[in-house]
């Protein structure tokens, strides 16, 4: 009697002990596929794993065109970040005074009302644009990557 309820034991013991290499198995092979069809469907996008740093050049001030007739000047003052990679940080730390000339030259067109209208968002946009014009001829390329907006004043 006694050996019978050893066996029966033993048997419930390995039928639980084969569920679970049974369900972990086909967890692993679950989370193995999802991560095939991630990287499957991922294949014709590159992912960025660079290091950056975070250059500023502050106080950009742009004078504003005015509207006909209007007497007051107004302005608009901007503090840029520029995201480098770790590699062309000597670069472009080399380059803000000319990235401070392109970024004069873009938004001085600008009048006061046109300036108000445009989200930050845009104004960053006209900005890396203009970027992407002074460097295009660059065989090296930009040294940074995008150039945002840290501050900005419109007065």
């Amino acid at each position: 009697m006694k050996a019978s309820k050893v066996i029966i034991l033993s048997t419930v013991v390995a039928l639980i002990c084969i569920c679970a290499g049974a369900g972990t198995t086909w967890w692993m092979l679950q989370k193995q596929r999802d991560s095939t069809a991630e990287a499957t469907s991922g294949a014709g996008k590159t992912v960025d794993t660079r290091a950056y740093k975070y250059i500023n050049l502050d106080k950009v001030i742009v004078m504003l065109r005015n509207a006909a007739g209007e007497p007051v000047s107004h302005y608009l003052a901007l503090d840029l970040v520029f995201m480098t990679p770790v590699e062309s940080e000597r670069v472009t730390r080399a380059h803000l005074p000319m990235l401070r000339s392109v970024a004069v030259k873009a938004l001085s067109q600008l009048t006061h009302e046109s300036a108000r209208m445009l989200t930050v968002e845009q104004l960053a946009s006209k900005l890396n644009e203009a970027y992407e014009q002074t460097y295009a001829n660059d065989p090296r390329g930009k040294p940074f990557a995008e150039a945002m907006i840290g501050k900005l004043i419109i007065e």
